[in-house]
């Protein structure tokens, strides 16, 4: 059976923001596009891809569903946007509804389909009753980050709440001081029944509250599961998704926990000064298949927050319906650890950091620190570890060994030292590889004493100059 990794998508795909849903048996990813090198967020059209509801491991690419110029504010662009973070729900017709924000207009625009994954038409916007588009009228707030329900009702969900908090941007609608709001739909999926405000609080009005530490950002997600509702959402730290719990979908939520963090923030105690991996925004949703749960997030490659990838991991529920917080892996969602033996690219790193600690990726390249790029390696474009210099450490987790005795790494750069390989962060050196100068494409090997067991593997180089870390092999 083929392996399951994060990042779960092909290494030269970036496709931050996802929601996935079950439709009619089978599984289908949503989220925003981002353009690799891109210069701000989200610039590609919608794509979507599927798999098998029993099967994971293989994600088919279903194409293009729905191009920004089909938006009439498709031509704007801002800071926020070209097409943002959407949201799919079939509706009570049968046919499927896209919800999202385009060009940071404040707006929410619906899209539909007969299919979930095919060609989606604009329908319109979000309105109210007397046709005023919402986020227009007064006391609207600015529309960001829809998600959509549909129970015996049909539930919107927005807000943004950054900690700037401009009073007002060019289209006039504030942010909300109040958190997201929450909008009962008519059957025509754009007209408001009537709307309120969630009562998930922000950092302006959470004390005393739970969400205290962890309050709204972004990011709206809903899912009902086992009769309870779970409002996941990006909190004011960024790095985390958070999620709420209620017994109703409008109202009564209390929090509930961290979700993840692309830090592994909040591990063991892990303080932001410390994090694992390099953070930066987050979004993404729970997938529920039977009696197992996932989280699918995004992690940042490239230096900055423009070219992000989809991953996921597993999710453990307790008999109150809260789940634990999950932590990063590279063997994401499957049953079971990557094989101890094979070749694997460095593409799957979960922890990256140097010796200085990280930094939280903004739209600002820092070249002193390790990062995941492209680069043409035998005529076809891969994801490496660049930059890769003294101090520096990538993390692999888990791996099944049964007998492991040789570690071929594959790097380019003008470099010599030693890379250390440990078998957990703290753990026991298991290796330490000698690297020699050399600009070219080059393998070096380090014995091992047979290694068996679950493991992990984190390599760290000392020594003087950097390279690309492109890939190791693993051989009993």
């Amino acid at each position: 059976m083929t392996q399951i990794s994060n990042p779960l998508l092909p290494e030269n795909e970036f496709l931050p923001d996802p929601e996935v849903h079950i439709f009619d048996g089978r599984i289908y990813m949503y989220g925003s596009h981002d353009i690799y090198n891109g210069r701000t967020f989200c610039l590609g059209d919608y794509v979507c891809y599927s798999a098998d509801v029993n099967d994971l491991s293989s994600w088919k690419y279903e194409g293009i569903i729905y191009k920004r110029i089909q938006d009439p504010n498709g031509k704007r662009f801002s800071l926020f946007c070209g097409l943002g973070a959407p949201d799919v729900a079939k509706g009570k017709d049968d046919r499927y509804y896209l919800y999202y924000f385009c060009g940071g207009n404040g707006l929410i625009s619906v899209a539909s389909c007969d299919k979930p994954a095919g060609k989606y038409e604009f329908i319109g916007y979000v309105k109210h009753a007397d046709g005023e588009l919402l986020g227009k009228k007064q006391n609207d707030i600015f529309q960001f980050d829809p998600a959509i329900l549909i129970d015996e009702k049909i539930y919107l969900y927005s807000g943004f709440c950054p900690k700037s908090f401009p009073k007002l941007l060019a289209h006039g609608a504030p942010f909300s001081k109040h958190g997201p709001i929450v909008a009962e739909l008519d059957d025509d999926m754009v007209t408001i029944k009537n709307i309120k405000f969630l009562g998930i609080p922000t950092i302006f009005n959470s004390e005393g509250t739970s969400f205290a530490g962890h309050e709204f950002f972004e990011a709206s997600s809903i899912r009902k599961i086992n009769n309870k509702y779970y409002f996941v959402y990006s909190s004011i730290n960024n790095d985390e998704l958070c999620y709420a719990i209620s017994d109703y979908p409008d109202r009564g939520f209390e929090f509930g926990g961290i979700l993840i963090s692309n830090g592994d923030i909040g591990l063991g105690g892990i303080n932001h000064s410390q994090a694992l991996n390099y953070p930066g925004n987050n979004h993404g949703s729970i997938l529920t298949i039977g009696d197992k749960h996932y989280i699918f997030y995004h992690r940042q490659t490239n230096g900055n927050s423009f070219s992000r990838q989809v991953c996921a991991e597993k999710l453990l529920i307790d008999e109150n319906g809260r789940f634990l917080q999950s932590g990063m892996t590279s063997s994401s969602i499957d049953e079971y650890p990557l094989r101890g033996e094979g070749k694997y690219s460095t593409s799957i790193v979960c922890h990256l950091f140097s010796k200085n600690g990280t930094y939280f990726y903004s739209a600002l390249k820092k070249k002193k620190h390790p990062r995941l790029v492209l680069r043409k390696i035998e005529s076809e474009m891969k994801q490496v570890i660049t930059n890769f210099s003294d101090g520096d450490t990538a993390g692999f987790r888990y791996f099944s060994f049964i007998s492991l005795k040789n570690i071929y790494i594959t790097i380019k750069g003008k470099a010599t030292g030693v890379m250390i390989v440990k078998d957990s962060l703290n753990g026991k050196i298991i290796t330490k590889i000698l690297i020699i100068n050399n600009r070219s494409i080059n393998v070096f090997k380090g014995e091992t004493e047979n290694l068996f067991g679950v493991k992990s593997l984190y390599f760290t180089f000392v020594g003087k100059g950097h390279f690309d870390f492109i890939s190791f092999s693993l051989r009993p």
